[in-house]
């Protein structure tokens, strides 16, 4: 069964919705998913506006980008 899922990825890396087990101890399958942490964000890099669906480690390297972006001018 191949599932396509495209209303979770991020819009930079493509991270999305991944299917798997759970595994109980008497050794049961039980098909689960496993959600990406997205987040639905309008940030300031620079001078323009970027919006978006990012993963949380996207809006981590953004942030980190822009402070040394900042740091860099002054």
């Amino acid at each position: 069964m191949i599932l396509y899922l495209t209303m979770r990825t991020c819009s930079l890396c493509g991270k999305g919705t991944k299917i798997g087990r759970i595994r109980s101890h008497a050794q049961n399958r039980t098909p689960r998913t496993y959600k990406a942490n997205i987040q639905k964000v309008t940030m300031k890099v620079g001078e323009e506006k970027i919006s978006g669906d990012f993963c949380a480690k996207c809006l981590k390297r953004l942030k980190k980008e822009t402070v040394e972006q900042k740091t860099a001018l002054n």
